[in-house]
């Protein structure tokens, strides 16, 4: 059975947004905000953004990969893997 997605009312955001905060921080799961019963606004904790965004990062890379090669252009195996490397332990610290 599918999650069911963690929905909030802004009015209850604004009641007590420092619950709200630690809630969402503490369950690493994504809060959508609704205002009169539509979905308004996503909040996100800082850490699951930044991974969020390093993934979306990560997909880019590999889809100019994608587009290169379909190019004819591109860069040898070693010099990929070295680069994904430095990224993995960039993203490790």
């Amino acid at each position: 059975m599918a999650k069911l997605p963690n929905i909030l009312p802004v009015t209850d955001l604004r009641q007590d947004a420092a619950a709200v905060l630690k809630r969402v921080c503490r369950s690493k799961e994504p809060l959508i905000i609704t205002q009169r019963g539509r979905a308004a606004a996503v909040l996100l904790s800082a850490e699951v953004y930044q991974q969020a965004e390093h993934e979306r990062h990560l997909l880019l890379l590999l889809a100019r990969g994608e587009k290169e090669i379909a190019a004819g252009e591109g860069y040898d195996l070693d010099t990929i893997l070295a680069e994904a490397d430095a990224l993995l332990r960039a993203a490790e610290q």
